[in-house]
């Protein structure tokens, strides 16, 4: 049975490295996003920190630090669903972190968490070098979870240049996918939207993207968070340059539609290039 639309709100912010601060702006958006109507409300990579390469973040356990105290009280109180966006997770044993997703129910409870499995170790068009491994460790799951609103599935920045998880978690039956992201601005001004777009085209599905805004330690982030529905619509955009919050109704429905009119899922040719249903990570 097809689940009725369901509002839900992207929040671009602006975060830096003073944890309080960012989980204040956090929860007076839930606040926002709660009166608006919003039934769901999704956060930008690295909401709750962000730190210059070489710097240690403020870790945190997934199951009682800062963030997640927050955001399960919240969606609790509030009655919605909350994507985190990511934070950076304890990993005991490890002086590296995980990029770490979660996602929490209308009861505040923690129903599936999501570690980047793509770590973003790049030269950027200007000379920057970006190398996350050296301070994020690579997740090896992929995550799809079922609610009920429908199925999810959750990716994080880098990802986004992945398309075979993408479509993996298609194939799982995820309709909405979520990917926060903290994208630079010159690889977010040629690439961000044509991804986005792509990864919802291919798929049939929406592709929710919460970014980060504003200038970071070491680049300037892109903005322009968007919601773009199954046949690659931008149905919501966030100015570039400043922090706010995006919404958009999400018609479960409409996934059926454009899935029935472009069969990709079914018409794919497994048996000449391989199968995706393999266990690949």
């Amino acid at each position: 049975m097809v689940g009725a639309e369901y509002k839900i709100a992207v929040v671009q912010m602006d975060s830096g490295n003073d944890v309080s601060r960012n989980l204040r702006v956090a929860e007076e958006a839930i606040e926002e996003a709660a009166a608006a109507g919003a039934q769901v409300v999704c956060f930008p990579e690295m909401m709750s920190q962000i730190v210059a390469q070489g710097e240690a973040p403020a870790s945190e356990s997934i199951e009682n630090g800062a963030t997640a105290v927050l955001l399960k009280r919240k969606a609790y109180e509030k009655g919605l669903y909350i994507h985190s966006g990511s934070f950076p997770e304890y990993i005991r044993g490890e002086q590296r972190i995980y990029n770490t997703s979660m996602l929490i129910d209308s009861n505040g409870e923690l129903i599936a968490q999501y570690r980047k499995i793509h770590t973003f170790d790049v030269t950027l068009p200007d000379g920057t070098p970006c190398m996350e491994s050296a301070s994020v460790k690579a997740g090896s799951e992929m995550a799809v979870a079922g609610t009920p609103f429908g199925k999810w599935g959750m990716a994080i920045c880098y990802d986004l240049r992945f398309p075979e998880l993408f479509r993996k978690m298609a194939l799982a039956g995820a309709q909405v996918i979520f990917l926060p992201a903290n994208f630079t601005r010159p690889t977010g001004r040629d690439h961000w939207e044509v991804l986005l777009r792509a990864r919802a085209i291919e798929n049939g599905c929406y592709l929710v993207a919460a970014d980060q805004c504003g200038v970071k330690p070491d680049f300037a982030s892109f903005g322009t968070s968007m919601i773009i529905d199954p046949w690659g619509n931008v149905i919501a955009r966030a100015s570039g340059d400043k922090p706010e919050i995006i919404y958009a109704a999400i018609d479960p429905a409409r996934v059926g539609e454009v899935r029935g009119q472009l069969p990709v899922l079914e018409n794919r040719r497994a048996d000449v290039y391989g199968s995706l249903e393999k266990d690949i990570f």
